[in-house]
Order: C-alpha cells, then structure tokens, then sequence
C-alpha cells in the first residue's frame, strides 16, 4: 500500500473514531436529557394525585399517557388507571423500599417507572407506581442514531477524499525527487537539483533542500575525485617515465650506470614521499590521524623551523623574526613541525631574490596565533579558495614548489594537521605585494591528553 494510500486511511479512520466518540457522547447525553424530562412528569404527577390515593381511589387519566397504580402493602391492586392490565407496571419496584425510577417493558410498552412507597407517619399504606411511555425517546434516539451513522459515513468519505488529494499534492515533491534520483542513477548527472514551489520551511521544503545539498556536496566531490586522480596519474607519470627511461638506457648499454642508477633512487624516493603525503593526507582528513599529544613550547618549535629551513633561504632572501611570544599549545610536535615547515619552506620558494620572510608569534584571548610572511607574488583572488586543496593547479600557484619536488600536498597537509590539533589556518594574499599565513591553535589546558 501506497504512502498516500495509507496517509488517507489513517486520516479516515481517525476521524470515524473521532466522529464515533461524539456519536456516542452525544447519544447518551440526548438520552439522559430526555429520560431527566420524563422523570420531571413523572414526580408532577405525583404530587397531583398524591391527595387521592389518600383516601384509596385513583382518578382515570390524572395526566395525559400517564399511567398511574396504587397497591396495598401487601400487594394487592387497590386502583389503576389502566383496566386492562392487573399486573404490576414493575414488579421489582414494588419490593423496593425506597422511591426508584426504572425503565422496563410492560407487555408491548416501553415505559420509565416511578414507584414510591407511601407511608402514615412509621405506618406503610400503600404503594404509588406512575409510568409513561418511552416511545418518543426511543425515536428520537433511533433518529439520531441514523443521523450520526449517515453523517460520520458521509464525513469520512468527504475526508478520504480531500485527505486523497492533498496528501498527493504534499507528496509530489517526493515524486519529483525519487525521479531526480533515477535519472541522475542512470545518466551520473549529479548537476540535476529538484525544483519546490512550495514554502521552503515546510517539512519538503527542507527534505529537498537538504537533498539538493547532498547533491551539490557529492558533486563537488566527485569533481575532487576526478581531479585528484588526474593530477596523481600526472604525479605519478614524470617519475615513471624517468626510471623506464634508465632502464632501457642501462639495457641498451649493458652495464650499471651510476647516474642513472642515482636518478631512478631519486624518482623512487620521490614517490615514495608523494604515497607518503597522500596517506598522511588520508589520515588527516578522514579525523584518524594519529596525534602524540603533550606540552609543546612553540616558540622553541618555531625557531627549530627557523633555523631548519635558513639553508634552503642560504643568502637569496631575508629571514627574521617579529614579534613573538612564548606560547606554550597541547599538540603532536613532530606533526605541528611538519606545518611549520610548509608554511616557511612555501613562503621561501616563491619569494624572489631579495625579498622577506617574517615569522610571529602571539597570543589572542585563548588561541595562539603564528605568522608567516612573505613578499612574494601573490596569489590571484580566483586561486584563493581553493590553495588548500590537493593538487590544486593556479596560474601562480604557491602549491607547486619551483625545484619540482613538491607535489602540492603541503598546503593540504598543513590544513589538516590544523583542523586535527582543533585550529583554524587562514590566508590572505594580494597579487605584487606578498601572502600571509596565520594559524590559530587552542592553547594548552592542564589536561593535555591524547
């Protein structure tokens, strides 16, 4: 069975459950005003013959359809007045000995008995029994009865069908994304996005909304997938080629060459460190990068780096420090070392002669805030978005490294590291006047764990 199919029982049949409840309800409170109406007769009555029976005798109609009966303490018809039936209008009511108000059937009669015992100060003389008949009670509950019964059927049917037709139109959109979804299942085309004329903050409105964002995520990473392999067959291809090409060098010349021997370690170390970075990179991004956490003071980390990477700056450009303070972070030293010297060794590279790098160090509220800045080219503002990313190819690129050693994961790599150690790296550069790195890191609490 269908959604729609059963929204629509289920709002129908709530609603003859609903309209059944107030049926009854409405039944028995009709009942109870029409029996309190007759029982209102019944007692007027009985103060109307009340002096009567006094003296033993019972006039012929007190009272239009009332029926009257007066009998003796020991039960003995005294006056009635109805002479065709000698017989108790209700035989238990005469053993009470106390006024009761009973419904029975008298032979072919439905009729709401009034019988009181009546009594000369602590002296029994007789008992009183006054009845009428039900019978325009019990019409006027079989014609409500039919009432309700057409009117809840009618209701329900009415409801079936309205509930039928705006569940379907609530429930298109849903149809609009499951054939979304086949067709971007057969033609791969994840640019699809499904159009909603309804509001937006209803419920649909934010399952589609919600599915056309899946869909833009997918796609984005499916365009990441793409380029991620190209690029890495394009990674992977130059250090091939070089080792195939000393391969059959060295076939042809039938002996071992020294060089190329010295260039096939070298393409294969170079791999070797692209499958490393890309594992790393791996780890990083899927949160399971493993981290050795303790106390590290980053001031003295940032000055190793400095140190560290002055001998590939030799005498080209300038190195300095600027402002720096001692910053003590709850991080993994070895992999906080490895940002370091992306940031550093990046600025280095596409810094020309005689320009300058500068470091910093500082601190801002409860995060420590490192600097790296050079003056380099720039980098367009249409690149910008995308320097953190694997492989990425600008026209002035900073992911590519100028001694074609680099694979342009270090960027990628540091982003990550970042986000693992519960930072933020941010980049800010202008074409001709230079880039500046910063990165924002917690700083240490007295619970440092792993």
């Amino acid at each position: 069975m269908s959604l729609r199919a059963r929204l629509t029982l289920l709002y129908s049949t709530l609603l003859g459950g609903i309209l059944l409840i107030f049926g009854v309800a409405l039944y028995q409170i009709v009942g109870m005003l029409l029996i309190g109406q007759i029982d209102a007769r019944l007692n007027q009555a009985y103060q109307d013959v009340y002096q009567g029976i006094r003296a033993r005798t019972v006039p012929r109609d007190p009272l239009l359809d009332i029926y009257v009966q007066f009998w003796s303490p020991d039960l003995r018809l005294l006056s009635s007045s109805i002479e065709r039936f000698n017989h108790a209008l209700d035989p238990a009511g005469l053993l009470s000995q106390v006024p009761t108000r009973r419904t029975v059937y008298f032979e072919d009669l439905h009729l709401r008995v009034f019988t009181v015992p009546l009594s000369l100060g602590k002296r029994p003389f007789g008992i009183l029994q006054l009845g009428t008949s039900m019978e325009g009670v019990d019409a006027t509950q079989d014609a409500l009865v039919i009432i309700l019964l057409s009117g809840s059927i009618i209701a329900m049917i009415l409801a079936g069908l309205a509930s039928w037709f705006t569940t379907g139109r609530a429930l298109a959109p849903l149809h609009s994304v499951t054939q979304t979804a086949l067709t971007i299942t057969r033609a791969d085309d994840l640019s699809r996005r499904i159009l909603y004329q309804g509001p937006p903050e209803d419920e649909v409105g934010h399952l589609i909304a919600a599915f056309n964002l899946t869909l833009s995520r997918l796609e984005n990473l499916f365009n990441t997938q793409r380029r991620f392999l190209a690029d890495v067959g394009h990674e992977l291809r130059t250090p091939l080629t070089v080792i195939k090409g000393n391969v059959d060098l060295m076939r042809r010349m039938g002996y071992s060459d020294p060089e190329s021997l010295d260039g096939i370690e070298n393409e294969v170390d170079r791999l070797t460190r692209l499958v490393g970075d890309l594992l790393l990179l791996a780890q990083a991004e899927s949160g399971k990068l493993p981290l050795d956490r303790r106390i590290v003071e980053l001031d003295t980390l940032l000055l190793e780096a400095m140190q560290q990477m002055r001998v590939l700056a030799r005498d080209r450009l300038q190195m300095r420090l600027g402002e720096i303070d001692q910053v003590l972070i709850c991080g993994d030293q070895d992999r906080l070392k490895q940002v370091l010297v992306n940031l550093i060794g990046n600025a280095i590279n596409y810094t020309p002669a005689g320009g300058e790098v500068v470091l910093g160090l500082g601190k801002e509220g409860d995060q420590a805030k490192l600097i790296v800045t050079d003056t380099g080219p720039g980098i367009p503002s249409e690149d910008l978005p995308h320097v953190f990313e694997r492989f990425y190819r600008g026209e002035k690129s900073r992911t590519r490294s100028r001694d074609g050693k680099g694979f342009g994961l270090g960027l990628s790599i540091a982003y990550w590291i970042v986000r693992n150690h519960g930072g933020r790296i941010e980049v800010d550069s202008r074409e001709g006047k230079g880039t500046t790195f910063c990165v924002w890191l917690p700083l240490a609490k007295d619970d440092c764990q792993g």
